[in-house]
């Protein structure tokens, strides 16, 4: 849970200050905003957002909401008192899709229960989002002046969605946010366990994934004399085969090195699981721990698609791939090779990649 989420649940426990009150104002107003690629309204919240910086006092010059129907992005500048280049902090206005049905309550019902706040965008990002906006008001209210100018992009469809508003931004109106360097707040953030500041991470790899055309084929036939050499049920044959495998785990530096401070720094049962990681990082005892619905983020090496025996059954032309090459990466899909080939074909074609694999 992100810095601010984390001392806005601690509420219970001590009196709000003013700033903290505004801030949960403003992410409470967030999330009861829909902001999915679907039925939801970007530009709806950009506007809220910027009600917010035009009644602090910001020039109507420096608040801008621009971008597609429903895709609207906000940019808001802070004038500093230099002409050192600007800083830039980005946030993504825009949610996962959130079903109804698929929740205990209504995803766009801002709720606080046991300590913890519950809605659509609560940690993937309006929680950030909130925190930017309710830091910008903050320095304009103690009247503070930077050593130059720092600029604030809320922006659409990061998620997905036809209109990045981070692209649509750099690539249409690219003087806006022209910047020395960026801070994405989608990208770390300060953690907390029980009022204790535990540390501030900072991102250094992403989850990716890869897509594939899987395509089978055979000699055919007619539908009046069906076969079991049947291209349908060859390629069905390698899906049930690629579910029941799981891949090598490999770490890296980032990775390792996560997980070796993560040890440290949670102890206990968790800690000694992340040391195992570390070791064995095949080991699955530890990994037993973190079932698919708890949080923990781990960037691992995609696995290879090398070209594999030429006479497998079904037989797999992996194309087009940049990744480590290794046969043990076909052991799901292949079968022994045969003294001769036969005459159906797998083939995998990379059709497109994405930096982020999203959790619901």
């Amino acid at each position: 849970m992100r810095l601010l989420a984390a001392l806005l649940a601690l509420s219970p426990l001590f009196a709000q200050s003013p700033e903290q009150k505004i801030a949960r104002e403003i992410f409470k107003q967030l999330i009861e905003i829909n902001t999915t690629d679907s039925v939801g309204d970007n530009t709806r919240a950009a506007e809220a957002m910027a009600a917010r910086f035009r009644a602090a006092g910001f020039a109507a010059s420096d608040v801008t909401v621009l971008g597609p129907a429903r895709k609207g992005n906000l940019v808001v500048r802070f004038h500093g008192a230099g002409p050192a280049r600007p800083l830039l902090f980005i946030g993504h206005l825009d949610v996962v899709e959130a079903r109804r049905a698929d929740w205990p309550a209504d995803p766009f019902q801002f709720r606080e229960q046991d300590g913890y706040f519950y809605g659509r965008g609560a940690s993937d990002m309006k929680d950030g989002d909130a925190t930017l906006v309710a830091a910008f008001l903050r320095l304009k209210r103690e009247n503070y002046r930077p050593s130059r100018d720092l600029i604030l992009a809320l922006t659409s469809d990061e998620e997905g969605g036809p209109a990045n508003g981070i692209d649509w931004l750099v690539t249409k109106h690219r003087e806006l946010i022209d910047a020395e360097y960026c801070i994405n707040l989608d990208a770390g953030g300060g953690h907390i366990k029980n009022g204790k500041h535990l540390f501030m991470a900072m991102q250094a790899a992403e989850k990716v994934f890869l897509s594939f055309k899987l395509e089978a084929t055979n000699n055919g036939g007619h539908s009046s004399l069906p076969t079991k050499d049947n291209a349908i049920y060859h390629l069905s044959d390698g899906l049930s085969r690629l579910g029941k495998f799981d891949f090598p785990v490999h770490l890296f530096d980032v990775t390792r090195t996560a997980f070796e401070r993560g040890a440290n720094i949670y102890g206990g049962q968790l800690g000694a699981d992340l040391k195992m990681m570390v070791q064995n990082p095949n080991d699955p005892a530890p990994w037993r721990a973190f079932p698919p619905s708890q949080s923990i983020t781990l960037s691992c090496a995609p696995p290879a698609w090398p070209p594999c025996y030429p006479a497998a059954t079904p037989r797999m032309r992996c194309r087009n791939s940049p990744l480590p090459r290794s046969t043990a990466a076909c052991s799901p899909w292949i079968s022994p090779p045969r003294s001769a080939p036969r005459s159906n074909g797998f083939s995998p074609t990379p059709r497109s990649s994405s930096p982020k694999s999203k959790r619901p």
